[in-house]
């Protein structure tokens, strides 16, 4: 106890030692310093607000929405054959090389055409021959039927005249036909191209033996330009889809993968006549113009099929939205420069531009940056004007 007493004691001693030199002004300079540090905090003025935080912001626009419906889809050759002999003998060249590009009418394979000229030769031969007997059974024909007006010739003659020149008639009728047989083979040993396309890879090579009716054909050939372009929109989606052509055509953009732009359009030109009962889908089809060739047949692409466009529709950049456990919501400048929480329900995509259905309203100003610096709504925030906004972005 005696021991507390006496430390208590120091200490009171100590303070009025020190009380006694601060009020003399022979105060030690560190304690001095320290004592007038502490007096000037304790008589600093209060700091003021925060500045409003700058944040980049656009009006929201009022324009016409496109609306379009995304499917997967696949390329279609509209025409693709099998190039086939339909007369046999040894394929002599192949003009047109693997993989090109043709017109139609182009000659793609010739097959040797001797034979066949010679049996054309002979046709055209047999048909002079019949023509001069024929000539000369019409004049004998019309001999006797002078005569047989005078008198001079039997009745029984000159029906056998009537009859020769009628046989020989009939059989310049067979010439003719075999003539025009005969030129028919010799034509059908150029193959040419009956349309426009593409050839595939040769099956016969110069020298080969082909046979009418035979399995193996010479090549393929396939229609690149226009192109067919297949989906399968559902059940629910159709009405929208009839509703767009009843209002005029119905335009598709086509899109390779990687693609973000598309390089193809085309047509809604089909809907099959029944929807699959087992995936509740429909056939659509398309026709599509490809004249760079940039579309193969049983390609996978996307398609989108435009329809009627919505107007007047509330537009605002997809950066300035934002999620929370309430839903998405956008932050809105208000009339006193301070941010303004709003909850949002958006409609459809436009590039960099989403669609608001309900929460906005046209010329509201959206803050469409700095957002994570915003910590509570209300905060000030000053809008930056637009050009300053593209050049800080």
């Amino acid at each position: 106890m005696r021991v507390r007493t006496v430390v208590l004691g120091s200490i009171v001693v100590a303070a009025a030692v020190v009380a006694g030199l601060y009020q003399t002004g022979r105060l030690p300079p560190a304690l001095l310093a320290l004592g007038g540090d502490t007096a000037h905090a304790e008589a600093a003025p209060a700091a003021g607000p925060p500045p409003a935080m700058p944040v980049p912001v656009q009006a929201v626009l009022k324009r016409s929405l496109p609306i379009y419906l995304d499917y997967s889809a696949r390329t279609e050759s509209i025409a693709a054959i099998s190039l086939q002999a339909k007369v046999s003998g040894y394929i002599q060249a192949q003009p047109a090389t693997d993989g090109t590009d043709v017109k139609p009418g182009d000659l793609l394979y010739k097959i040797d055409p001797r034979d066949f000229q010679a049996a054309l030769d002979q046709a055209n031969a047999q048909l002079q021959r019949d023509q001069a007997n024929i000539d000369y059974l019409r004049s004998n024909y019309d001999r006797g039927s002078e005569l047989s007006k005078n008198g001079w010739l039997n009745k029984d003659t000159f029906d056998q005249r009537e009859s020769n020149l009628k046989q020989a008639q009939a059989t310049l009728a067979s010439d003719q036909a075999a003539q025009r047989q005969a030129e028919l083979n010799l034509g059908y040993t150029e193959i040419r191209a009956p349309f426009a396309g593409r050839l595939g890879r040769n099956q016969a090579p110069v020298g080969t033996l082909v046979n009418v009716g035979g399995s193996a054909a010479l090549n393929t050939l396939v229609q690149l330009d226009p192109i067919y372009v297949t989906f399968n929109p559902s059940e629910t989606e159709l009405g929208k889809i009839r509703a767009a052509q009843a209002a005029g055509k119905v335009m598709i953009d086509v899109l390779l993968p990687g693609e973000t732009e598309a390089k193809h359009r085309g047509e809604l030109t089909f809907l099959d006549n029944a929807v699959d009962n087992q995936t509740g889908t429909i056939l659509a089809r398309a026709t599509v113009g490809n004249g760079d060739f940039g579309l193969l047949p049983g390609q996978y692409v996307r398609v989108r099929v435009h329809l009627q466009p919505q107007p007047d529709a509330l537009m605002v950049p997809q950066v300035a939205v934002a999620a929370s456990q309430f839903g998405r919501y956008v932050y809105v400048v208000s009339q006193d420069n301070k941010a303004e929480q709003r909850l949002v329900t958006l409609g459809p995509t436009d590039g960099p531009l989403v669609a608001i259905e309900k929460g906005l309203a046209e010329g509201d100003r959206v803050i469409t940056g700095n957002t994570q610096k915003i910590f509570y709504p209300g905060m000030p925030v000053q809008p930056l004007p637009q050009q300053q906004a593209n050049a800080g972005s």
